[in-house]
């Protein structure tokens, strides 16, 4: 279902608004990757109430952030099936100002990584320290991590006493080069952490932690080891 155009640019008028609620700005960072979930779905990646996350997904259509298509679940049709269930993504035209925007920070960390290598640092320094210095520039003026984390489009949300992240920014340059990306983002979160002076040796490559590479564990864990490979990478 797409907004018609008044009802497109009444939603750009209220955009800041309807994104100033952080929990809504989680639920908006949910369908960053251009996929479709459901209330459901949405509510166990956000470790939230259906109803809560159903408020927030009506209120983000609404103002024309998202597309709604309801339909039964696949295998359910026929009398008894139930109602259909709603499932939402992000508006064609907000999927085609978010993706540059990601990427476009991709591109300036790559950038820079090469111009670093080009000056003699080693290939894998080079990429760590980029993303770090970009990094402290997306933690700039926020409140804590999970402040800057929200603003990059990670959408982190809590699972036990660890944070995870809902979205991969990169995503599709992720499904090429999964190695290069997940050494991007943690380098790129631990810039952040280190800007907001909390600390970094929390951030962890974990891949089976959310819907990206990284888990951001409790102060009080910050040094319990990982196994072998998704222990901290020194960028010293």
């Amino acid at each position: 279902m797409v907004a018609d155009d008044g009802a497109a640019r009444a939603g750009r008028d209220r955009l800041p608004a309807v994104l100033a609620d952080p929990l809504r700005r989680r639920v908006h960072g949910i369908l960053a990757d251009g996929g479709e979930r459901s209330r459901s779905e949405v509510a166990a990646l956000l470790g939230i109430p259906r109803s809560t996350a159903a408020f927030h997904l009506e209120r983000l259509a609404a103002a024309g952030l998202l597309e709604v298509a309801s339909r039964r679940p696949e295998g359910r049709s026929g009398p008894g099936a139930g109602r259909p269930t709603k499932y939402y993504r992000l508006a064609d035209r907000e999927l085609a100002d978010a993706e540059p925007r990601r990427y476009a920070l991709a591109g300036e960390v790559m950038a820079e990584a090469i111009e670093l290598a080009a000056a003699g640092e080693a290939p894998r320094l080079a990429l760590q320290r980029a993303a770090d210095s970009a990094g402290r520039r997306i933690a700039d003026g926020a409140a804590d991590l999970p402040h800057a984390l929200d603003r990059a489009g990670f959408a982190p949300r809590a699972e036990g006493e660890d944070l995870v992240l809902g979205v991969c920014p990169f995503h599709r340059l992720a499904q090429a080069r999964p190695g290069v990306v997940c050494e991007l983002n943690h380098a790129l979160v631990c810039g952040m952490a280190d800007a907001l002076g909390e600390a970094s040796d929390r951030v962890r490559l974990d891949p089976g932690a959310g819907e990206c590479c990284l888990r951001v564990r409790p102060p009080a864990a910050a040094r319990t080891e990982l196994p072998g490979d998704f222990q901290r990478t020194s960028r010293e």
